[in-house]
């Protein structure tokens, strides 16, 4: 007998299980030590989001809300306060969220990201995801520097059923976007998704780079809807916010691509960065197969983490 498949917030749930274990357990315990809601219940819970790698800017963020709510509808008892985190998270992520689904124009996706972050799989799993909803994909191989990197994302592509436009290894990027854009025109492609190189340590280089990468989709395909995504391994934690950080210095970034949730208790940097950076997520990775790469839901998100 074949066995079932998981359900979308099943494996989404699972996925994040270590981050819900690090953070609601913990606020559970407090919870059920405290009766009330005072100076010394909020300084444990103010403790706890710290250390679940809430970031210290949106933990004070949270305990100004929770206070606020608390005078605004007089609620005494602790037992209340995971709906209160929750409804400010659901809430804080929804403000950023951009609804993308009527783009009529044809779009680029511009992937960046640090080497090892998971980029090269996510672009294939994007590009597998787009392809399922109808959309006619082609990507770009343009991370030439890395060796192998080219190769990986040809199987990427193989088992997602996508064009490739690549060449040999050290060529140069820009060539590639260039003989990409024309080829997107040419097959009248949905969306072209741009692998970059994902050198940081020079990021001299790195800027060079990604600027000459703008120029030429300026130049040669300036009817396109450019998206700029970085992607960020959740298992870094804080150092998350670090790289989009040094990222946002060399390029636009409008959306966010959150790797390796399920290997990992520290799914809460999902809220600082938003929070602090102000960019939207816009899939989340929950595993290793060609579809645990999903499209980024708040209450869904939010409700895997606390239910």
């Amino acid at each position: 007998m074949k066995p079932e498949k998981k359900g979308f917030f099943a494996k989404l749930k699972e996925g994040l299980s270590k981050t819900k274990k690090n953070l609601t357990e913990q606020i559970e315990n407090i919870v059920f030590q405290h009766k009330k809601i005072d100076e010394d219940f909020l300084d444990e819970l103010e403790e706890i989001l710290i250390t679940s790698d809430m970031g210290v800017e949106t933990t004070l963020d949270i305990i100004e809300y929770i206070k606020g709510e608390v005078k605004k509808n007089k609620i005494e008892d602790t037992t209340e306060i995971k709906n209160i985190i929750k409804q400010y998270l659901i809430n804080m992520l929804k403000k950023h969220e951009k609804n993308e689904d009527n783009i009529k124009q044809q779009r680029v996706i511009l992937v960046v990201g640090v080497n090892g972050v998971g980029k090269t799989t996510s672009i294939g799993k994007i590009a597998y995801r787009l392809k399922s909803s109808g959309n006619k994909v082609i990507v770009a191989a343009a991370d030439t520097f890395r060796a192998a990197a080219v190769e990986q994302l040809k199987e990427w592509c193989n088992r997602a059923d996508v064009d490739i436009i690549a060449s040999e290894q050290g060529s140069d990027p820009g060539s590639v976007i260039f003989d990409a854009i024309h080829a997107s025109k040419a097959r009248n492609s949905d969306v072209l998704i741009c692998d970059t190189a994902g050198r940081l340590h020079n990021k001299k280089n790195l800027m060079n780079e990604l600027s000459k990468i703008f120029k030429i989709l300026d130049r040669e395909f300036s009817e396109a809807k450019i998206d700029v995504y970085l992607v960020i391994d959740a298992t870094t934690g804080q150092n998350g916010i670090i790289q989009a950080k040094l990222f946002r210095e060399t390029c636009d970034i409008n959306g966010l691509i959150l790797t390796k949730l399920d290997g990992t208790a520290k799914g809460g940097i999902a809220f600082p960065i938003v929070n602090e950076l102000q960019i939207p997520i816009k899939y989340i990775g929950v595993g290793e197969q060609i579809d645990d790469l999903q499209n980024f839901d708040a209450e869904n998100f939010v409700n895997a983490i606390f239910e």
